[in-house]
């Protein structure tokens, strides 16, 4: 809550609809024209009168072909048919199409044969059947899907107000780290944080800006982090904020935020240290233990619901499910909040099944790159095999894969 209450949404940005995509709308769109603006073919084939098919079968006339993207043809008269292409417009006097497959025309296409009573209307859009003129086609708070951006180029739009994706800049603390192309040194390890957060960013709709790695010295990582504050709009820094002699993070949000600035130890596991302040531009800055399963989970329950609020969003958190426990789960009641990463499938009782739980260990990277879900255990939950648990599915994809 303290974090949520010091994030709002971006202010609104006028994007291309084709960069409007997953964005959050900031204004109303009322329709300004009708779709289909004048009544055409739904079919290729023959437009006539359904009066004239009422005798079927009938022999009629072919007065002229119409294509898409002419102008409407003469008035059709009693007795007379005209070839008309999907989506031409309809010749006056006609109000019907019979469909090419359905007609019999004469050698010299000079007379079609109707074979059969054709209704009036039929393969025939009306105008304004999809959209009304003053029709509601968007309305503030929508996600952007690609129907809805459709729907909007119909209008002949080419832009729409919304809420932008937030640039989030990541940060990567500690002297034993290097990149991936380096060659390790004696105490060093590569930097897993920064790949796996920027890859949880753009997978959840954010822009991620690499900020590189922070030295264990105050005055540099207060640097960078505020460097990262004035160009972008969120920033997230891994490692640094426990307590131990050279976690600078905290203290340089401290620093940078003031009395919008909070240290925490949550009541969870893993990832209880947590840091967290509102600049003096206005941007959020996060503070994440440095362990990548730790990253995760609290980049999952912390920092993704607010990256959602600046994005405008009005559901912030991951769907919720109950799932059925395929083997009970050992856990110790430490007045903590467990996170576990898991597997989970549907089962053939059409239930979602806990399959598998990864082994705990805030440094075990590997053992969740197969997990699709987290499971969430308060304390003194009953985690007997067969009980229902709370689960967050974290990837839908691999939940199908699973299917058992």
């Amino acid at each position: 809550d303290f974090v949520l209450s010091l994030v709002t949404p971006l202010a609104p940005l006028s994007y291309e609809l084709v960069d409007a995509l997953g964005c959050v709308a900031a204004e109303r769109v009322l329709a300004r024209e009708a779709v289909p603006g004048f009544a055409n073919s739904s079919m290729d084939g023959f437009a006539l009168r359904s009066v004239d098919s009422e005798a079927a079968p009938v022999r009629l006339r072919v007065v002229g072909t119409t294509l898409a993207g002419s102008a409407p043809a003469a008035v059709l008269a009693p007795g007379e048919a005209q070839r008309i292409m999907t989506g031409a417009p309809m010749p006056p006097g006609a109000d019907c199409v019979c469909m090419i497959e359905e007609v019999t025309v004469d050698d010299d296409g000079l007379f079609v044969e109707i074979s059969r009573i054709v209704a009036a209307g039929e393969n025939v859009r009306l105008p304004g059947e999809d959209v009304m003129l003053g029709d509601e086609l968007l309305r503030v708070g929508e996600v952007l899907r690609p129907p809805r951006l459709g729907v909007l180029a119909s209008q002949g739009l080419s832009s729409v107000l919304v809420h932008p994706r937030p640039r989030v800049g990541v940060v990567s603390t500690g002297n034993e780290l290097t990149d991936a192309a380096s060659a390790l040194g004696p105490g060093q390890i590569r930097d897993t944080n920064r790949p796996l957060l920027k890859a949880m960013l753009r997978e959840s709709g954010f822009e991620a800006v690499d900020l590189g790695v922070a030295i264990d010295d105050e005055a540099a990582t207060k640097t960078l982090l505020a460097a990262g504050a004035s160009s972008c709009d969120a920033v997230i820094s891994t490692g640094g904020v426990s307590v131990g002699d050279v976690d600078h993070v905290k203290s340089a949000i401290l620093q940078l935020a003031g009395e919008r600035a909070r240290w925490m130890q949550v009541a969870i596991k893993p990832g209880k240290p947590f840091a967290f302040g509102v600049s003096a531009e206005g941007t959020p800055l996060f503070g994440l233990p440095g362990n990548p399963v730790s990253t995760r989970v609290s980049f999952e329950l912390f920092v993704r619901p607010a990256l959602r609020r600046l994005a405008g969003h009005d559901e912030l958190d991951r769907v919720h499910f109950r799932a059925v426990l395929d083997a009970a789960i050992p856990r110790k009641d430490d007045g903590k909040l467990h996170v576990l990463h898991a597997q989970v499938a549907l089962g053939v009782d059409q239930r979602l099944h806990v399959v598998r739980v990864v082994r705990e260990g805030s440094h075990l990277l590997r053992g969740i790159a197969d997990a699709n879900a987290l499971v969430l255990l308060p304390e003194r939950a009953p985690l007997e095999e067969g009980c229902e648990v709370d689960v967050v599915v974290l990837d839908v994809e691999q939940l199908r894969a699973h299917a058992t």
